[in-house]
């Protein structure tokens, strides 16, 4: 689906001032603001949108001149957001939580489930949260990565299982394999029949005939891990990259998963917006007015670039294709190179008197 033009959404013209616009987008962010009633939270993103580009000078010129692909498609802040949202990870996504016996469940169940049959015992390895650092190129293309992480591993000895090889599970004689024992409490409404978690198997109804002799029941050992990482092209700073079951191990249970936070290095010529990359060139005050052909740094290489005649300072070039692709489509973004005009400070004798006669040429009305 195509994007609304944004002085559209704001309703205001293109030759708006910088006031014009925040009034308009105070208004309608008042209007449609998802906690007001009648509020329309798509058409407030919309117009929140609309006022990151048009409120920067630099991105307004470049959406005035490239549309929406001179900003990358969207507005907002740079990356456009995490793009592994809906694979869970950190900030606002889904992420595994054990309380371990004791904790919440307990709690609750004192109150609403008391009687009724609790979890048998740990579902899954805890989740392990770790970090690792890309070049801006690297960030771009994607990459391979090796990660070293010091957690509990499965047991070489029992595979997990907590039983010495040879020997098997059997019922525990506790709780006769419910994993629960019945408790009498005293509360303030009376007394009332609460089911604990059993000690002896910890809520897993069966207990090892002879336990592992290397793990002593515990199904795991801690070890170094290396772990290969495939980090996909057009990921951002600040993003996160789920990976699921390999995060710690768990004796006669599954593993939790892990959670790779990425960090991006600034380059020394290149800035991002979303799936556009941003650069200068800087050229003569000569060439800016006669026109030439540069070469352009891209992560793709070097690219020739045609500057025409009567460029002004600030002008912006669009390299299509060379920008940063998207993480779901793949699809490149533009490179955009804004041309600097370096105006000289220091002028010889001749060449003061060549800009002289220029200008008074220019005021005589010979050309």
């Amino acid at each position: 689906m195509s994007k609304r033009d944004y002085y559209e959404v704001l309703g205001v013209s293109k030759s708006a001032s910088a006031d014009e616009i925040k009034k308009a987008f105070r208004k309608l962010a008042v209007q449609y603001h998802p906690d007001k009633d009648g509020g329309d939270e798509e058409k407030f993103k919309e117009v929140n949108e609309a006022y990151e580009v048009l409120k920067d000078q630099q991105k307004r010129q470049r959406y005035d001149q490239f549309g929406h692909a001179g900003v990358g498609g969207a507005g907002g802040g740079a990356g456009g957001g995490n793009p592994f949202g809906g694979f869970g990870g950190y900030g606002g996504q889904n992420v595994h939580f054990d309380f371990g016996d004791g904790g919440l469940g307990d709690i609750f169940s004192q109150f609403f489930g008391a009687g009724q049959q609790q979890s048998r015992g740990p579902r899954r390895g805890r989740d392990v949260e770790t970090s690792t650092t890309l070049t801006f190129e690297e960030a771009v293309f994607g990459v391979e990565r090796e990660i070293e992480l010091d957690m509990d591993d499965e047991c070489e000895h029992c595979k997990g299982t907590t039983v010495e090889p040879g020997h098997e599970m059997k019922t525990c004689p506790t709780c006769g394999g419910s994993g629960q024992q019945m408790k009498v409490i005293n509360t303030i409404f009376g007394q009332v029949q609460q089911g604990i978690t059993c000690p002896t198997c910890k809520g897993r109804g069966r207990i090892p005939e002879k336990v592992c002799t290397v793990c002593h029941g515990k199904g795991t050992q801690r070890r170094k891990q290396t772990l290969k990482v495939k980090i996909p092209a057009g990921i951002d700073d600040g993003a996160t990259i789920r990976l699921r079951e390999r995060g710690e191990a768990v004796g006669d249970g599954g593993r939790g998963d892990l959670y790779v936070n990425i960090r991006v290095k600034a380059h020394k010529k290149f800035t991002r917006e979303a799936d556009i990359i941003l650069s200068e060139e800087h050229i003569s005050m000569a060439d800016a007015a006669l026109g030439t052909e540069i070469d352009v740094e891209t992560v793709d290489g070097t690219v020739r670039m045609k500057v025409p005649a009567g460029t002004q300072s600030g002008t912006d070039f669009k390299l299509s294709g060379h920008g940063v692709p998207h993480v779901h489509t793949g699809s490149r973004g533009p490179h955009i190179v804004t041309v600097i005009v370096d105006i000289p400070t220091k002028l010889s004798k001749r060449q003061k008197e060549l800009l002289q006669e220029f200008d008074g040429a220019k005021k005589r009305g010979l050309f």
